[in-house]
């Protein structure tokens, strides 16, 4: 049988990036989540950490971690059937990696019902979508939204829709750098602003406007900056056209190519056996996004 204080240990440590933070979480001392960490190992007869900075775990790590996200929700179906078991009341909280675009436009509409009735909390993790799955990988996280569609090993995907991306610049920039009109071959040839080192978006935009290579960039590792930048003519950027409808309309930001969007799907990943909370999330998600996501077209 686990012992379940060494698993929580374990993922506390993961979860808070740290012994120090993690003992806060348990109301431990940092000695004592320590020597819970080497007692997993020696009961594992492995190493369940990498010791870095932060602190990794090995691959058997990332089974336990796994394990142990999957009980504490399957904990909570059988505190709702049996109300006595849960003798201390607290709510749940989910970790769930998703990209910033979704985080600054659609997921608060879509997820604050949901959770004020659930009495659910979350720990949110931003990642870029094209590499948020590694969390799940890794076991850090119960759920992911992402661009990939293949799960990991014992999880499940669905597919929500795709983010319609357009690229805008402003009107200074426009007449800066394009007086003559823009053409595509252009483009990598003026300043752009990028999410961050993963990424390729632009990319795959110059790519299915006919052009290949690397371009000048900026690195801009936050939506609501992104725009910023953007409006005061740092360079051109792919935006979410749900994030700047007013500025399109008031002509703050204009569209370089005009109906040339670039869509990015959005996978919804969750573990099989995650209990009824994510299942009753999972199906709140498939329901709502339409709202806001554009049906998604395989290239």
């Amino acid at each position: 049988m686990f012992d379940y204080k060494l698993l929580s240990a374990l993922a506390a440590v993961v979860e808070q990036a740290g012994f120090e933070r993690a003992a806060q979480v348990l109301g431990l001392s940092q000695s004592a989540i320590s020597q819970r960490i080497k007692l997993l190992e020696a009961r594992v007869g492995q190493p369940v950490l990498v010791r870095g900075t932060p602190p990794s775990p090995t691959e058997i790590g990332r089974r336990l971690l796994n394990h142990v996200q999957q009980v504490r929700l399957l904990e909570r179906d059988l505190q709702t059937l049996v109300p006595a078991l849960d003798e201390e009341g607290l709510p749940e909280r989910l970790r769930i990696a998703l990209n910033a675009d979704s985080l600054a436009t659609w997921w608060a509409e879509a997820v604050g019902d949901f959770c004020a009735e659930q009495h659910l909390l979350l720990d949110l993790i931003v990642e870029d979508q094209t590499v948020g799955l590694k969390r799940m990988r890794a076991g850090e996280v119960a759920a992911c939204l992402c661009a990939s569609e293949r799960p990991v090993a014992g999880a499940r995907s669905v597919l929500l829709g795709a983010m319609r991306y357009r690229a805008l610049a402003s009107p200074a920039f426009i007449e800066r750098h394009f007086p003559d009109g823009v053409r595509a071959e252009q483009l990598p040839r003026t300043p752009a602003l990028v999410f961050g080192p993963d990424d390729f978006l632009q990319h795959r935009y110059l790519a299915s406007v006919g052009v290949d290579g690397g371009f000048e960039h900026h690195l801009c590792p936050s939506s609501e900056g992104f725009i910023r930048l953007t409006e005061a003519g740092l360079g051109w950027g792919l935006v979410p056209e749900l994030q700047v409808r007013e500025q399109l309309e008031r002509g703050v930001l204009r569209e370089l190519l005009p109906d040339k969007p670039i869509d990015v799907p959005l996978y919804w990943h969750h573990w099989r056996n995650g209990g009824q909370l994510l299942g009753l999330l999972t199906e709140q998600l498939v329901r709502s996004s339409a709202q806001w996501l554009v049906p998604w077209k395989q290239p």
